[in-house]
């Protein structure tokens, strides 16, 4: 739950309020009604109105500007990778590490059985 007085973006209009989607706003109250869909009451100063939000349609300031920072990390390094040909930090990057080196636990679970056995096997489930 957000705490009063922070500091929030509108990221989403899910009931059609007309809300000034990417303005700021602060949080003033919570909605207690059990009837309600509403969480928070907010305050836009842009807007110069209150509105009642669901919390999925507000994020934190801070939280937002963390993602944005990560997203223009993760872009700066991809372009510093390709640009020196650094193939293994591209990979590791982008999240395309090989697991040639491991053997798979597939492999490992699975074990060779006789045809006696495998048919043996076959006729059970059949039977139940």
């Amino acid at each position: 739950m957000l705490q009063l007085g922070e500091r929030i973006v509108i990221v989403d209009d899910r009931f059609e309020q007309n809300l000034p989607v990417g303005e700021y706003g602060y949080i003033i109250a919570y909605d207690r009604n059990n009837d309600s869909a509403f969480d928070y009451i907010i305050r836009v100063p842009k807007a110069n109105r209150q509105f009642y939000v669901p919390g999925s349609d507000i994020e934190l300031e801070r939280t937002l500007l963390e993602l944005e920072a990560d997203r223009i990390e993760k872009e700066a390094l991809i372009d510093f990778a390709l640009s020196t040909r650094n193939e293994e930090l591209f990979n590791r990057i982008m999240n395309v590490e090989r697991t040639d080196e491991q053997p798979s636990d597939d492999d490992a679970s699975k074990e060779v059985l006789s045809r006696e056995e495998f048919i043996r096997q076959v006729n059970l489930k059949a039977w139940i």
